[in-house]
């Protein structure tokens, strides 16, 4: 299934009754945070099969992001903790089946994508750069022998120009959705500059376009970040609500 409009993310899966509220809102899609050991939030006491049901019934699409290890050049220091070890392909392919276990325990089907988010790094470091890239086509790869769809989120100037560059060359197991943050205040789905205009098209792009502001819609406050969306959302298998 895809889904056009907009989305927002926040760190925490928020309550059935916030989300019920924000149907107020003019988001229509939501990013969790579902699996990976980098992430910011890892307890999301909210998410549940019966959350992702639910949510589902009352109409929200759902784009799973899983946050496991980073690169070891990543900015942030938060996440140089979780640095992509000395053997990137084999650990790339370990945690797409702990990705891939984590969705179906959701009830996120095949055929659905799972958002690989790597934060900021410094492509300009070779080594580093390589390593990331081994992890991250062995989890693409393993994704989608899993019947998975694979996609990629990261800063436009990091990781989006990295892959973009490996398409370039003819590199294989890359991303089939391209998730890109660049806080510019406006969407710009198919005009981001470190992408060619015709790559990832159609049907396969998310530009996160506004970062960590707040909003309220039906007496209910989030922090959230903005998303265009033109690209596939979760394939709920379980029914509730």
């Amino acid at each position: 299934p895809r889904f056009a409009g907009k989305a927002f993310d926040t760190c925490e899966a928020p309550s059935l009754a916030v989300m019920k509220a924000w149907l107020n809102s003019p988001y229509r899609a939501v990013g969790i945070y579902f699996g990976g050991r980098g992430r910011g939030c890892p307890t999301q006491k909210e998410l549940s099969p019966a959350w992702v049901a639910s949510a589902h019934a009352m109409g929200w699409r759902l784009l799973p992001l899983f946050v496991g290890s980073q690169a070891p050049c990543v900015y942030a220091a938060a996440k140089r903790p979780y640095a992509i070890g000395a053997t990137p392909w084999s650990q790339g392919v370990r945690e797409a089946g702990e990705a891939v276990r984590a969705a179906r325990a959701l009830g996120i089907g095949t055929s659905s994508p799972l958002y690989l988010d790597i934060e900021a790094y410094q492509v300009e470091d070779t080594r580093c750069a390589a390593t990331t890239l081994s992890f991250v086509r062995s989890w693409n790869r393993e994704v989608r022998r899993l019947g998975y769809v694979p996609g990629y989120y990261s800063s436009a100037d990091t990781g989006i120009r990295h892959i973009e560059g490996q398409r370039k060359a003819g590199t294989q197991d890359l991303p089939s959705v391209m998730w890109f943050a660049r806080w510019r205040g406006t969407p710009a789905l198919y005009t981001e500059t470190s992408l060619h205009p015709e790559a990832w098209t159609p049907h396969a792009r998310i530009h996160q376009y506004v970062g960590n502001v707040a909003e309220s819609y039906g007496g209910r406050r989030m922090v959230i970040d903005r998303n265009a969306v033109d690209a596939p959302v979760a394939r709920v298998t379980t029914t509730g609500y």
